[in-house]
């Protein structure tokens, strides 16, 4: 059992659920006190040992499902077998003795009520478990097969039929093939009539054949599943993150999503670290004293003399024309999942007007809430200097020292006055401004682009246009903003 265990602790950890030497060692001190007998019982004494989130347990029960399938092979094989079929081979018993061995007395030639055992020189250990309607002697020569044809080792899709091929080959298909072929031509040529009337252990292994067949394409299914779906899943993954965002067709939106909340939530738990080691004063003796007095003495509990920190303010703002909408989803994607590491954030975008978003995402599920702002003021004429004069008119004066202001956009005005000089102010109030642009630099300042304008009131002016940019800017943000 060691051989299915060690495949199982694979499939778990290509299910993105991480286990540990130390869990492997605990897994199968658990599996040796519980057994394989009762499945239900080995799945929940396992989930316990290896599973330590509500989302973990989601993939260990699949994979589990997946893995420890065996019973299902079997049952499907028994569902189709002919309750009737040994008293049907009763009736016409093989001349070449028992299960068709090859020195079974015989004609030669077969007769018309053939049999294996009718063919001399043949023998199929898999005729024999398909005949004796076997299950559970098919699924463990199919889980054999599988091991010596290495089918845990399956990378894309693509391999399912051959390594399914492969498996049935090395279970004894071809004999069991030249075997009903030779049983066929035998009842043809004992056949009287225009109508050949195949012999019921024909009929039976034929369909035991077609059986195995589809029971093999679903085992490497299941194989796919296990071992090679998640690292296809990965490899589309680290893809998409150095796709430009504007280039991702929408089918992959679920995937980006996916992506931004794993960037954010690790980015949260870093800078959520870094946040309660700045926070963390002096030990408070005498309220530790205090506080332990119960204890007589010995500090069980230490307090500590928080410092009270105000964490920065960040302001973004998203240009969500035609051009740029695709990043400015991301981007706001990024920010919102971001809110627990940044205590004030406030988020507008434009097209022309700007209008302030940060209540419907915080209202709304992220997923409804961009759509329905890119479907509002999304996709139109951009106008950098009506977005800059609303700002200032309505916002400008809640810019401090202590507010990083963002910006998303190629800073092309089709024309308009770019309003530099309202940057100027916003860069004299703020703490820093970054201008993410998702152009290349070259792009720059070519047509109706006023980023030469916009840039030296830009502490940072970076080009942006991939998830994996996005991440290293905003690490960097949240890196500033811990230290200050």
């Amino acid at each position: 059992m060691q051989q299915p265990f060690e495949q199982f602790v694979r499939a778990l950890r290509a299910a993105d659920v991480p286990v540990s030497v130390a869990e492997v060692i605990d897994a199968s001190e658990v599996i040796a006190a519980v057994g394989y007998h009762d499945r239900q019982l080995l799945k929940d004494a396992l989930a316990l040992t290896v599973a330590k989130s509500q989302d973990e347990k989601d993939r260990f029960e699949a994979a589990f499902e997946l893995f420890y399938a065996r019973t299902e092979f079997k049952d499907a094989f028994e569902a189709w077998q002919d309750p009737d079929a040994e008293d049907k081979d009763e009736d016409c018993p093989p001349e070449g003795g028992d299960g068709g061995d090859a020195d079974g007395s015989g004609d030669g030639d077969g007769s018309a009520e053939g049999g294996e055992g009718s063919v001399p020189g043949m023998q199929s250990d898999l005729a024999d478990m398909i005949l004796a309607g076997d299950g559970e002697g098919l699924a463990s020569a199919m889980e054999a097969a599988a091991v010596e044809t290495g089918a845990a080792k399956i990378k894309v899709f693509t391999q399912r039929g051959y390594l399914a091929r492969q498996m049935l080959d090395e279970m004894g298909m071809r004999d069991l093939e030249r075997m009903i072929a030779a049983m066929e031509q035998a009842a043809i040529e004992n056949s009287t009539g225009d109508d050949v009337d195949k012999d019921s252990k024909i009929t039976a292994l034929t369909e035991g054949r077609m059986q195995l067949f589809a029971e093999a394409r679903n085992y490497m299914e299941r194989q796919f599943e296990l071992y090679a779906r998640a690292a296809g899943q990965q490899f589309r993954e680290e893809f998409l993150e150095t796709t430009a965002m504007s280039n991702i067709p929408p089918r992959d939106f679920a995937i980006m999503n996916r992506i931004v909340r794993r960037m954010a939530k690790k980015l949260a738990s870093k800078y959520m670290r870094r946040h309660r080691r700045a926070k963390r004063g002096q030990l408070d003796v005498r309220r530790t004293l205090r506080r332990n007095m119960a204890h007589d003495g010995v500090p069980f509990e230490t307090v500590w003399r928080f410092q009270q920190i105000n964490k920065p303010s960040v302001v973004a703002i998203c240009d969500v024309s035609g051009s740029v909408a695709a990043s400015a989803r991301f981007l706001l994607m990024f920010l919102y999942s971001l809110n627990e590491v940044i205590a004030r954030l406030q988020s507008f975008a434009f097209s022309s007007h700007m209008i302030e978003i940060s209540d419907d995402l915080e209202n709304h599920v992220v997923e409804e809430a961009i759509p329905a702002i890119l479907q509002k003021i999304g996709f139109r004429s951009t106008d950098y200097g009506q977005m800059l004069r609303d700002f200032r008119d309505d916002h400008l004066d809640s810019i401090d020292r202590r507010t990083t202001v963002i910006m998303l956009g190629d800073g092309r005005t089709n024309g308009a006055d770019p309003e530099a000089q309202i940057m100027k102010q916003i860069y004299e109030r703020s703490r820093r401004v970054i201008w993410l642009n998702p152009e290349p630099e070259s792009f720059w300042g070519t047509g109706d682009s006023e980023m030469p304008r916009y840039r030296p009131y830009c502490h940072v002016a970076k080009t942006c246009n991939t998830l994996k940019q996005l991440e290293r800017i905003i690490d960097d943000l949240l890196r500033s903003s811990v230290r200050a």
